[in-house]
């Protein structure tokens, strides 16, 4: 029954994580309408606008990849993986933060309209503007402090999950400062956050394969036992 229950868990976990990621990554569907991204140097979230072409699903897809992605982590749990309670907590928080992205839109394209930057920097607009803002610092900071946790907890394995972490973290240390140079210079944001979106993606991917794979290694030695134990009577 306990076999059972944890192959259904790992079912479930997978299947809200790939139909999480896939709402996620709406942004891959961006360049197929040509004009809806005028420039490079525009955010994704700019496209998240009331009155922009497809504001509307584009709010509910970030709020539906939160959602999702966080039940994603509550089935697949931490109890599998020894020492992993910091990252799967971090996991659960970058998925909230999406969520609440999501649901507070920013009212203005700070990405490419001068007059919305200057307002956003005085705290002349809505509060949603400043939810949408930290919602995606915290998003941003969650899954980094989750991948630093779970780059340092297998750092002397050898396994494909702990070579994968130690990859995406030295894709972190080159991608953030050119992400930072990106943001106070008003160029290049869309480009840079497409890479760390991808980026994200992988770490999800990542986190789900090592949780799933270890409740399944971790069967097989009382299984083992048991088997053992049979043939000696």
């Amino acid at each position: 029954m306990t076999r059972g229950w944890c192959g259904y868990r790992r079912i479930v976990a997978w299947t809200l994580g790939v139909a999480g990621l896939l709402a996620y990554n709406w942004w891959l569907l961006v360049p197929l309408k040509p004009g809806l991204m005028t420039s490079p140097d525009e955010l994704f979230s700019n496209l998240e606008v009331s009155g922009q072409p497809y504001a509307a699903a584009m709010q509910h897809a970030d709020l539906l990849a939160g959602v999702l992605l966080l039940a994603a982590f509550l089935a697949a749990g931490w109890r599998g993986v020894p020492a992993s309670r910091k990252d799967w907590l971090a996991m659960t928080g970058f998925a909230i933060a999406g969520a609440l992205g999501g649901l507070f839109p920013e009212v203005c394209e700070d990405g490419i309209d001068a007059v919305c930057r200057q307002q956003e920097w005085h705290f002349q607009l809505a509060a949603s503007q400043y939810v949408h803002v930290a919602a995606g610092i915290v998003e941003f900071a969650a899954i980094t402090l989750a991948l630093l946790l779970a780059m340092r907890r297998t750092r002397s394995s050898p396994s494909p999950v702990a070579t994968s972490y130690r990859w995406l973290w030295r894709g972190a240390l080159g991608c953030y400062p050119l992400l930072g140079a990106a943001y106070l210079t008003d160029r290049m944001g869309g480009v840079m956050e497409a890479a760390f979106f991808a980026g994200f993606s992988v770490m999800v991917i990542t986190q789900l394969a090592e949780r799933t794979r270890r409740s399944r290694l971790q069967r097989r030695p009382a299984v083992a036992a048991v088997s053992s134990s049979s043939g000696r009577r």
